[in-house]
């Protein structure tokens, strides 16, 4: 082989580079997002989504970053000592921080998980946010369900700092657990009208829906957390904690009890409005 015929074949090899180089940079323009590594090999797409982590976070006293040290398989006898014994994964983890509980837990946290998710969940070294209640021991956790240990990202934690935040406040919107007496009151021109329906909350505290109609207008709802009824009471962002309460608790439909005192029409109008506030809300969007 000649020199010229080495330094042709060059060419053409590093040619052959240039293009393929050229064909990862288009690639990477036309699909940005599915270009970029996720964190520790998640697919971000796949992780839960608003009213998955503040489900989570409401049942977790505890809230904890943490990186996994050690996985160990271990079989637990059934409490009455009769039958197979259960399979368990043993999760040996270290503490980083505590996104919710008091201080107090050591740097060094077990707890037991399903082993079928040893591939698709728990790896070591990998970072995970646990959402746990206490154990029985110092330094035992419980997860508070089968998805209650999530692999970290950034971005997942500042959606479960967010809603934690929120949730902590003194004047957060209390979980619903029903709905009160919902009320019509007619205009005095055709088309009019405004129609009232007071929550039963958790905690005790008052929340109200309002829905207004006026002629030649779209109709417009509101929340309003307090005793008064506030005709400028605005509807909640989606993804926000006041949405969820409402999207995740609200029933489909007025109950009979909500609206036996009102006359057949007025019944029927409040029905409309609260349909219209379910399907101005949206899906709650649960997925566990």
């Amino acid at each position: 082989m000649t020199y010229s015929h080495f330094l042709e074949i060059g060419h053409k090899t590093i040619f052959k580079y240039l293009i393929l180089i050229t064909f990862f940079i288009f690639a990477f323009m036309a699909h940005p997002l599915s270009a970029i590594a996720t964190t520790d090999g998640i697919d971000k797409e796949k992780q839960y989504n608003y009213s998955d982590m503040a489900d989570l976070i409401e049942a977790s006293p505890f809230v904890i970053n943490s990186r996994i040290k050690a996985i160990n398989r271990v079989k637990i006898p059934p409490a009455d000592g009769q039958g197979t014994p259960h399979r368990y994964l043993l999760i040996k983890a270290e503490v980083i921080s505590l996104i919710r509980g008091q201080d107090g837990l050591p740097q060094t946290i077990t707890f037991l998980a399903n082993p079928d998710d040893n591939k698709t969940v728990y790896r070591k070294k990998r970072r995970m946010l646990v959402f746990a209640t206490s154990g029985q021991a110092n330094g035992q956790i419980r997860l508070v369900s089968r998805h209650a240990a999530q692999p970290w990202t950034p971005e997942l934690e500042a959606v479960v700092r967010s809603i934690t935040a929120e949730m902590l406040k003194h004047d957060s919107p209390p979980a619903i657990t029903g709905i009160g007496d919902a009320f019509f009151i007619s205009g005095t021109v055709a088309g009019e009208g405004e129609t009232q329906i007071f929550l039963k909350t958790q905690s005790g505290a008052p929340i109200s829906l309002s829905v207004i109609r006026r002629p030649l207008q779209a109709p417009r709802w509101g929340v309003s957390l307090g005793e008064i009824v506030d005709e400028s009471a605005v509807t909640p962002t989606r993804d926000t904690l006041l949405w969820y309460r409402l999207a995740c608790g609200l029933p489909s439909r007025l109950p009979y009890e909500s609206i036996r005192t009102l006359s057949s029409q007025s019944a029927e109008s409040a029905q409309r409005d609260y349909q219209f506030v379910i399907e101005s809300l949206g899906s709650c969007g649960r997925t566990l």
